[in-house]
Parts: structure tokens; sequence; C-alpha cells
């Protein structure tokens, strides 16, 4: 699915916060690379504080492991752009904030690679109620550091409503990953 990400970014947002209203359920996002966008994003919608509790903006990895809880052995070994680290930051905002789901983004909008880990390289995790399970997906976009701070907010989103969609239609799962590419920077779900 192509085009410009701000377009489907309010249309995803309404999406997760109409499925999440329905439910009676909460949400709560930890940042790092995105920098508090995927609150923007949906606190840009009308009534979203039915749904939205707020989020943990933790770009400095001492917050990742401090106030959310990322194993400091996990970062030391791995640092802050991985797929587990995503799971536990998503999983630490659901606990801190008393969310029903949790959504993280981590990873390297650029201009330089971090931690040995190139320009483009993000993950995001969604963690779901009870034994829901935690999912991470990782994406490689291209772009410049807005394209991909954009395509991630986009992408978080996206694995949120999906994820929303599709609980309680399968068994619970403690982990999963999957992987997606951006293409121009452009994802593709």
């Amino acid at each position: 699915m192509g085009g410009d990400p701000s377009v489907a970014e309010p249309v995803v947002a309404e999406q997760v916060l109409e499925l999440l209203s329905r439910r009676g359920q909460t949400v709560a996002a930890a940042e790092s690379l995105t920098g508090g966008l995927v609150a923007a994003a949906l606190t840009t919608v009308p009534g979203a504080s039915r749904s939205f509790l707020g989020s943990v903006t933790a770009y400095a990895t001492a917050v990742k492991r401090e106030v959310l809880g990322v194993a400091g052995e996990l970062l030391a070994e791995r640092g802050p752009v991985d797929a587990e680290v995503a799971r536990q930051l998503a999983s630490g905002v659901r606990r801190l904030l008393g969310a029903d789901w949790g959504v993280a983004t981590t990873g390297v909008a650029g201009p330089e690679p971090q931690d040995g880990q190139p320009v483009g390289t993000v993950y995001v995790a969604v963690s779901a109620p009870g034994t829901g399970g935690v999912v991470a997906q990782r994406l490689t976009l291209r772009g410049d550091r807005a394209t991909i701070r954009a395509e991630s907010v986009r992408a978080a989103l996206v694995l949120l409503r999906n994820e929303l969609v599709q609980h309680g239609h399968r068994s619970p799962r403690a982990a999963q990953d999957t992987e997606q590419n951006g293409d121009g920077g452009c994802l593709q779900p």
C-alpha cells in the first residue's frame, strides 16, 4: 500500500481508536525514533482521550531501561534497535501507564547509522492484554529522516490495528517477528 503516509495515518489512527472504544480498552505508546509522533497521530482524532492514556518518549537508552524496564543486559548486548527491545518497550509502557495495549517504536531515522544498524532499520511492537502476547515487526525503510519517522508511525498504527482486529481470533503467542521492507519510503503491509 503506497501513497502519502500523512494521508493514511489519520485514517488508521481513527480505526485504532474506534476499535479500542468499542471494546472499552486503552492504549499507551513508548516511542524512541518517532519522538511522540505516534501520540500526536492518535491525539489528532477527536475523542482520543476515551482510549489513549499517554506516552513515554524514551529517546535515551537510560530511559528505556530505567523508566520502561527494558533489560539492561539486552540493551548492552544488542543495543536499543532490536525486536526484543521493541517488545519490552511495548510491554513496559502498557504496565507503567496501566493500559490494555502497548505500542512501541525504536530504530534509526538517520542521518547516520547507529550502533551498527543502518539508517531505516526500525522495529515496531504491540503488547496485547492478558496473555495475548507481544508482536514485533522489523522494517527496512528508505527516505530522509522525516519519511522514515512518518512511515514508522504508520507501521506502528497499522500493526496495532491489525492486532486489535485479529486479537481473539487466534491462540495467544509469546512473541512473533515479521519483516516489512519500504520501497522508496513506502511501507508494504
